[in-house]
């Protein structure tokens, strides 16, 4: 029955006021339910705040902190995960600085002062420090940049670079990787807006020379050129479907202020052009050894911004990822640990596994050191470790399943390297 006052008159269903104390009185359809204009203008502004994102904190660890978190999934890179920590942990410290001066009160704090209250003649902007990280292939470049993403509990977008062209030709546009960003962010911008993203492979696109080229290079320089607004700070457009198929769709707009970005690469070569400036600008008592100038994990720390412009990055890149991180080669001893000390590491995968059919698997210390062996002869580093692993344990894997006797299965050296038969216990029965 419709809502009316004394005079019969039509009433709002919500707060009550009759047709003539309001400007519209909208009738539902059906019989009865009014609503005015006052209350539409309410239920908008509700809804309004609570599509609104909540801009919340990073939870930030102290660098040791962070460090000791990495070091249980990566072996070994050290003075890496040192500097990576530092400069992740300063990025995130900005960060949130910047929210508390976005929200206008510190959240940490009880008192209602504004930011402008407690910086008085303070006057300090802080700026971005993207970071570069490069060594050689599977020395961990992509998986510290995933581990530390777990570790702040923030989203994380991985792309090739090699697969990225300049906007108009054919490939991946370069405002496609804050697509993946928001994709696995769930679609919450604000949450993208303080995530990471790391490019691989951005060796790949660096210029052919020195020289500018005449032509155009679309995969290389231009990239580059393309990368730039996004890594420094700018409110992109994105089209929710990739690509420019579908003009008529509407675009997402995203600040990429906070996002911090991560440039991996491999950088073959990029020794030796440190080794020739140490050379030509240290002659004599206080030139570079031999020995030193055809080590790659002794000149690619003492890197500089000119080496990696001489590589062919464009100095406003290079000016845009100010903190640089060598990886060095892993070793033996060092695959070896890869192998069994992580907490995902792949021996324990593989134990896991057997032992959920009821048998035990062992690795003998000599299998260890072949896997290793073999994984450097490869010129794969750790990236390599699972495909030996899984080449040796693929007969067992499948015999293992239909023989019940099977009690204890021991995997030597000269599983890995002849393809022989590892040891096999079977149960006395």
């Amino acid at each position: 029955m419709a809502k009316k006052n004394i005079e019969n008159e039509p009433c709002c269903s919500f707060c009550g006021r009759p047709e003539s104390k309001v400007e519209h009185l909208i009738a539902a359809p059906g019989d009865g339910v009014y609503i005015c204009n006052d209350c539409v203008d309410i239920c908008r502004e509700q809804l309004h705040e609570q599509k609104q994102p909540t801009a919340d904190k990073v939870a930030l660890l102290p660098p040791e902190q962070m460090k000791a978190e990495l070091d249980k999934y990566i072996i070994g890179q050290d003075e890496a995960k040192r500097v990576l920590s530092v400069a992740v942990y300063n990025h995130y410290k900005r960060v949130n600085y910047n929210l508390r001066n976005v929200t206008g009160k510190d959240r940490n704090r009880d008192d209602e002062r504004t930011v402008a209250e407690r910086n008085i003649g303070d006057g300090v902007e802080l700026n971005k420090s993207n970071i570069l990280l490069f060594g050689p292939s599977g020395c961990g470049k992509t998986l510290l940049a995933q581990t530390m993403s777990k570790i702040l509990k923030v989203p994380f977008a991985m792309v090739d670079a090699t697969t990225l062209t300049e906007a108009g030709y054919v490939g991946e546009d370069v405002e496609n990787i804050l697509l993946r960003l928001i994709k696995n962010a769930d679609y919450d911008i604000a949450a993208a807006e303080r995530g990471i993203i790391y490019i691989d492979e951005v060796d790949k696109i660096a210029r052919k020379s020195e020289n500018v080229s005449i032509t155009r290079d679309v995969s290389g320089e231009g990239v580059q050129q393309s990368l730039l607004k996004i890594i420094e700070s700018t409110v992109s457009s994105i089209p929710p479907n990739g690509g420019r198929k579908h003009p008529q769709q509407d675009f997402i707009h995203m600040d990429t202020t906070n996002v911090l970005f991560i440039l991996g690469g491999a950088f073959v070569g990029l020794d030796k052009i440190v080794a020739d400036r140490l050379g030509k600008s240290r002659i004599g008592f206080g030139g570079v050894l031999h020995s030193e100038a055809t080590d790659p994990d002794a000149m690619l720390p003492q890197v500089q911004p000119q080496d990696l412009i001489k590589f062919g990055l464009i100095p406003e890149l290079v000016g845009r990822v100010p903190v640089t991180v060598s990886l060095r080669d892993l070793k033996s001893e060092d695959l070896v640990r890869v192998l069994t000390e992580p907490k995902n590491a792949i021996v324990k995968q593989y134990v896991k596994l057997l032992d959920l059919d009821g048998v035990q698997l062992e690795f003998d210390q000599n299998a260890l050191t072949a896997i290793a062996e073999k994984a450097i002869a490869l010129h794969t580093g750790a990236r390599g470790l699972r495909t030996i692993v899984e080449n040796a344990m693929l007969d067992i894997m499948y015999k293992v399943p239909s023989d019940k006797s099977i009690k204890k299965i021991i995997v030597t050296a000269e599983t890995i390297t002849n393809a022989a038969q590892p040891v096999v216990i079977k149960d006395a029965a």
